[in-house]
């Protein structure tokens, strides 16, 4: 099965954005902020997240960039490349991502890592990975001058300053493996990384665009252990948004009800009632998707959508959606001895899915 879509614009309401802290600029350093804060300077204050991968899988960036959303000003930083060494992973910055950031109006700092140090469990793999905080800090000014579009920027970014961005992260690759000792994956793939960016935009979008892909077909041929579905149907999503630009992603489970499909994304926990707050958050960056798609069609025909937040637990009784009135939550609640805050969570989330005219199911596992 394949579904396409359009993405002309986000409309959004936010209900569960969390009281992010407060970090002035004077002695701000990106290493150690929390992972979603307000950056203050003098009279002008930001929202601003960090990935500590330029991969999206690896740690669930989006629940940190969907807590800065309500703000009218936002940057997410991102390592172009990180390199754990010869014994671990390294991952590429994706078009896809620099996209999706576009679409969501956030500013992309394109950063690197300076410092790491040997991971003593490995022969050749580093950890504490450390960005260069001073290079952050003249970005963040630059954007807080910034008058254009998030998309401009980002572009802007790609197109002017990633030669020098590649070869700065290179360098400090070689200076970290001399320091630490700790063989590296061979330099020369992120010279042939940067020369496919470099040929054009276009180039490095289609580059992104094919390993994507071959991701999101490895994705739909396995099963994840903590994907408990109804069905394991798991189907590819082609997004297309005003930029040109493509997301390629793994629909969970799919349901298709006369002319209306249901795009699935589930969130399952073994040991709580309800998943963590994080896998929770994450889920609702795909229905910011989902629930503006327009011009959706599966295998080519034209079909209505729906946008579907599956929450699963092995430990829940009955089932909650919100789709019922709030009047007919209590016997769910009561019968769950769900808490008074996790109420209120629930409630909140409920209330978030009701607004943007997606749908929440709360289930015990199938």
């Amino acid at each position: 099965m394949n579904i396409t879509g359009k993405i002309t614009g986000i409309r959004y309401k936010i209900f569960l954005n969390e009281n992010l802290q407060t970090v002035d600029i004077k002695g701000f350093n990106i290493n150690e902020c929390p992972a979603s804060c307000l950056v203050k300077d003098g009279d002008n204050t930001f929202a601003l997240s960090k990935w500590v991968s330029p991969k999206r899988t690896r740690s669930y960036p989006y629940e940190r960039v969907y807590n800065t959303l309500n703000f009218s000003k936002k940057i997410t930083v991102i390592p172009i490349v990180k390199d754990e060494g010869a014994d671990g992973d390294r991952d590429f910055l994706q078009w896809d991502t620099v996209s999706l950031m576009s679409l969501l109006d956030v500013f992309v700092i394109f950063a690197y890592y300076d410092k790491a140090v040997k991971n003593d469990r490995y022969e050749n793999k580093i950890t504490d990975f450390q960005f260069d905080n001073k290079y952050v800090i003249s970005k963040i000014k630059e954007i807080e001058n910034y008058h254009s579009s998030a998309l401009h920027w980002n572009l802007n970014e790609l197109n002017e300053n990633f030669t020098p961005l590649f070869a700065k992260a290179k360098n400090c690759y070689a200076e970290i493996s001399k320091q630490t000792g700790v063989k590296m994956h061979d330099l020369k793939k992120i010279d042939t990384f940067q020369i496919r960016l470099m040929t054009s935009l276009t180039g490095f979008m289609l580059f992104s665009r094919m390993k994507a892909e071959l991701a999101q077909s490895r994705e739909i041929a396995t099963t994840q252990p903590k994907d408990n579905l109804s069905t394991f149907t798991k189907a590819k999503i082609t997004i297309t948004n005003y930029l040109g630009g493509q997301y390629f992603f793994t629909v969970d489970e799919v349901k298709i009800e006369n002319d209306t499909i249901s795009l699935i994304e589930s969130k399952h926990s073994a040991n709580s009632v309800l998943p963590s707050k994080g896998d929770i958050k994450d889920g609702l960056l795909k229905m910011i998707l989902y629930s503006n798609l327009v011009d959706v069609e599966v295998d080519g025909v034209p079909m209505k959508s729906k946008a579907v937040l599956n929450l699963t637990s092995a430990k829940m009784k009955g089932n909650l959606t919100s789709e019922i009135p709030v009047w007919d939550r209590a016997a769910f609640l009561l019968d769950n001895a769900i808490l008074q805050e996790q109420i209120r969570f629930i409630d909140t989330l409920l209330d978030e899915a009701v607004e943007n005219k997606f749908c929440i199911k709360i289930c015990k596992l199938r």
